[in-house]
């Protein structure tokens, strides 16, 4: 793990890291921003799991999380979306398949299985090396995150079960099993095999029994991907079949942008450092 950017913000500083990683056969870039507190103590983790094109450095720079991240006392992990490097597949065309667009699943197609592990490098891998090597409290994290990522955030939530003590998400795509993105990756990284699919969906999972624990989510009502591609209200539909609880929140007049999570994410970052406090 090496050290490559280190910025002072808020008190604390914003490190840029990269490392070789087992599970994507390749050199992973990610961010932590460690509040003031971590200097004297261990301090709790959120993780943020960024959407299509992005990389670690599209929440650091536009979310103004870090403010929020020092009064709280929270770290703030931001990993890339997708493996890289010249000898990782990918599709230059598309901007939803291949590098940033992990879609943070394990591919088990080729020319995708070697490197585009991502479920794994997030779950497993990377909180290893966290807290491994950074004045972080072992196990107290949660998970949150935007778009694509939203949908990673709710994925990991449901299927590690006890490992994060809360979960959130920004225009979360919620059924990816029947929407062009979704479809587009689930079949490229993952074949056509459907219940392969619904592992990796977060209404699915639900209707399939996933344990119980709060989901926060925020729609803009304005989001140029609410009606084809996000699907809300198939996960409002699931959770309240089973009685699971979900606070959806519907915000009128924002969109899918950066403008829209900046405004709700010193929220969202409350509610994490409610939930790590307990």
């Amino acid at each position: 793990m090496k050290q490559i950017e280190s910025i002072k913000e808020f008190g604390g500083w914003l490190n840029r890291y990269q490392h070789e990683s087992g599970f994507c056969s390749c050199t992973m870039t990610f961010s932590v921003y460690l509040p003031p507190k971590a200097e004297t103590e261990k301090v709790p983790v959120v993780y943020w799991l960024s959407g299509l094109t992005c990389t670690d450095d599209n929440v650091r720079t536009k979310a103004g999380a870090q403010r929020y991240a020092s009064e709280l006392g929270i770290a703030l992990v931001m990993p890339d979306t997708s493996p890289r490097g010249d000898d990782v597949a990918d599709e230059p065309d598309r901007y939803d398949l291949g590098k940033g667009a992990g879609f943070y699943v394990n591919a088990t197609q080729e020319p995708w299985a070697r490197h585009y592990q991502m479920y794994d490098y997030v779950t497993k891998e990377l909180p290893a090396l966290i807290e491994a090597k950074l004045p972080v409290t072992p196990g107290l994290k949660s998970i949150t995150g935007h778009s694509m990522g939203g949908h990673g955030a709710l994925i990991c939530a449901l299927k590690e079960a006890g490992s994060y003590r809360s979960v959130s998400a920004f225009a979360p795509v919620c059924h990816p099993a029947v929407c062009g993105w979704g479809e587009g990756c689930f079949g490229a990284y993952l074949g056509d095999d459907q219940e392969a699919w619904r592992a990796y969906d977060a209404t699915e999972l639900i209707k399939a029994g996933a344990a119980e624990m709060p989901l926060l989510i925020d729609h803009g009502t304005n989001d140029e991907f609410l009606d084809d591609q996000l699907y809300p209200q198939d996960l409002q539909a699931a959770c309240r079949q089973r009685g699971f609880p979900l606070a959806l929140r519907m915000q009128e007049g924002y969109d899918h942008s950066y403008h829209f999570i900046a405004t709700f994410i010193g929220e969202h970052l409350a509610y994490h450092a409610e939930a790590l406090a307990k």
